[in-house]
């Protein structure tokens, strides 16, 4: 006689599994406040004395709290409704000034003691949560042209530094740059000394024309023009979104030449479009080490200069001649420096800047060459009250300011060119933050719009609570039949699917995965497929039953016999899952992604825990009949 008892390591997986769903879901189940997230703008970091500043500016105009708190970097204000919300953004943007980004964001109710834990709830896609969705397209025709024009102006600079004198040198068909030579009898000479400086080009001989040379970017070369191209539009937009103040905006690559920007809370396109298009640049300046400390003593620049200010508020006095732009950085990168370890940003210039930055700092050597980043941003002008001031069509008036402030402003220890490295700099973050911004100055190619949606905040909320309603009627339907139909066992399954779902949601909490509306619809399937096992299974134990086992051994034989069809079933439609996220887009990945956790969860709850909880009503005792 078989007892069907469950093994003491199987009740400990499955309490164990159980209880750290139960706690990745809990924090789904407080809601979210109206809140504020602080942050450091343009790479500032936010230090935690902020915290003290911004509860004696929020408590001096009497708005009440319900929490305050810092962490990695960022300053999260829960308040009690979005009125509140408002003024106290406006008071927080008015006082704290520019060196801060403020963002108007849904923070989670959940206790600290959760959230401390790293218990989060599920992040909310933009069909859930509202605001604006924009696909752009990247003119990579255009980043070629400007590569290729760099590369032709480099040529120039090559022979002309080598004395090959030549008649023209000119954009060909495609990717080909034409060089003609005034004297044919150095067409090897030049040759060989433009294969040897542009080791990435391929340098031919035009078999037409004896002084005639051929340099053509090759197919390598091409994909990593586009590569970079891209990345560093991402990287740009991603900066500029940042001044739109949405906590949790979306900057994502799609195919090889666009680019998805979701901004949640967002509902006003036409901001979000001047934003995106807004222009930021870097400037390099000489610092006037003669006048630098009398200036800033007096407050007074002498002419030709002027008094510019670092992040951090201290001042210095550079020349205003502009050395050369961040539209002739062709790249910038993080690294250590290999003998001393201390941080660096390596740069590189295209042909016409290297030659300047070689003749300048060849002629200031022991003097400071300083990054000067300038934006402009356009702000809600507010009155004296900090009320918004509207114009004659009721809507708010927008006030544009410059921000300029200096990087790093490191002394020039050698002759530099087309490549160079920036030292003095605090951290290896700092380093990291100031790369992106030299490669974030401008985009790398135009980018067109060529796709907008709005969703609005009310359609997102009644997206959700059509969701919640649809996973609950199915959920309650599929109850309903499995209890009347399979009785006592039926009541198993329903322990078993609402365990399930428990899991699905601690899941995606953990993992901080995106809940869309396609999201909903997969788990909304997967709870079909977790009650299809348990059909399987019973159905198996019933015709057991049939043939005349005991109630014992139709419940062993059932579940052992029902395992294979399960896997086989659930493995497939896994296979089909993993397939839907490699190769669609948004939505499919959201689909893809609940439907591949539920899978595994379902399968989880219908072999372990509907066996375990079938035997504690049946195992380790004689039983005549089976209530199925």
């Amino acid at each position: 006689m078989m007892l069907n008892q469950t093994a003491w390591w199987k009740y400990l997986l499955v309490v164990t599994g159980v209880s750290l769903g139960l706690f990745y879901a809990l924090p789904n189940l407080f809601g979210n406040d109206p809140g504020i997230q602080i942050r450091g703008a343009r790479g500032l970091t936010l230090e935690a004395d902020v915290l003290q500043q911004v509860e004696s500016i929020l408590s001096s105009q009497d708005i009440p709290l319900k929490s305050l708190s810092y962490r990695a970097g960022n300053i999260r204000i829960h308040l009690d409704d979005v009125e509140t919300q408002l003024r106290a953004k406006e008071l927080l943007e008015r006082e704290l000034g520019s060196g801060y980004s403020l963002a108007l964001t849904l923070l989670s109710g959940a206790p600290d003691w959760l959230t401390e834990a790293g218990a989060l709830p599920m992040y909310l896609g933009l069909d859930l949560r509202g605001g604006v969705h924009f696909l752009l397209q990247v003119d990579m025709q255009n980043a070629i042209q400007r590569n290729l024009q760099n590369t032709l102006d480099g040529i120039k600079v090559t022979l002309r530094e080598a004395r090959l004198r030549y008649r023209s040198v000119t954009l060909g068909s495609g990717s080909q740059i034409e060089v003609i030579l005034r004297d044919p009898g150095q067409r090897e000479e030049a040759y060989d000394l433009l294969a040897d400086e542009f080791p990435d080009l391929l340098v031919d001989v035009d078999s037409g024309r004896d002084e005639a040379l051929t340099v053509e970017l090759g197919e390598e070369q091409l994909a990593e023009i586009q590569r970079v191209a891209l990345e560093q539009n991402r990287i740009a937009l991603r900066n500029r979104v940042d001044q739109l103040g949405v906590a949790e905006p979306i900057v994502q690559q799609q195919g090889t030449d666009r680019i998805v920007v979701q901004l949640p809370g967002v509902q006003d396109t036409a901001r979000a479009k001047e934003i995106l298009g807004r222009a930021a640049t870097l400037e390099m300046h000489l610092v006037d080490e003669q006048n630098n400390t009398a200036a800033l003593e007096s407050g007074q620049a002498p002419p030709g200069s002027r008094i510019y200010r670092y992040r951090d508020g201290r001042r210095i006095l550079l020349k205003k001649r502009v050395i050369y732009s961040g539209d002739n950085i062709v790249d910038a990168a993080a690294s250590l420096d290999t003998q001393t370890g201390s941080p660096i940003v390596s740069i590189t210039l295209d042909s016409a800047a290297a030659t300047i930055n070689s003749r300048v700092t060849g002629e200031n050597i022991g003097n400071r060459m300083a990054v000067v980043y300038q934006e402009l941003v356009s702000r809600n002008r507010l009155d004296d009250r900090g009320n918004l001031v509207l114009d004659e069509r009721g809507r708010p008036e927008r006030v544009t300011s410059r921000i300029e402030e200096v990087l790093t402003a490191p002394v020039i220890r050698s002759q530099l060119g087309k490549r160079y490295q920036i030292e003095g700099i605090d951290s290896v973050n700092e380093a990291r933050d100031l790369a992106l911004m030299l490669r974030a100055g401008a985009l790398a190619a135009p980018v067109e719009i060529i796709e907008e949606r709005t969703v609005g905040p009310s359609l997102g909320q009644a997206n959700i609570d059509k969701g919640f309603r649809s996973v609950l009627v199915g959920l309650v339907l599929v109850l309903i039949f499995m209890v009347v139909y399979y009785r006592a066992f039926g009541a198993t399954a329903l322990v078993a699917l609402t365990l399930n779902l428990v899991l699905i949601v601690g899941v995606l909490s953990l993992l901080q995965a995106t809940l869309t509306l396609p999201g909903i619809a997969g788990i909304v399937l997967t709870v079909g497929m977790a009650v299809d096992a348990n059909v399987l299974i019973f159905e198996r134990i019933r015709e057991e039953v049939r043939n005349g086992n005991s109630p014992q051994a139709s419940i062993h034989m059932g579940f052992d016999r029902a395992l294979s069809t399960i896997v086989d079933a659930n493995v497939t439609t896994l296979i089909a899952a993993v397939v839907l996220f490699t190769f669609g887009t948004g939505p499919i990945k959201g689909f893809a992604i609940t439907l591949s956790i539920g899978i595994l969860t379902s399968m989880f709850t219908a072999i372990l825990i509907t066996r375990m909880l079938v035997n504690g009503i049946y195992g380790g005792r004689r039983v005549r009949q089976l209530s199925i």
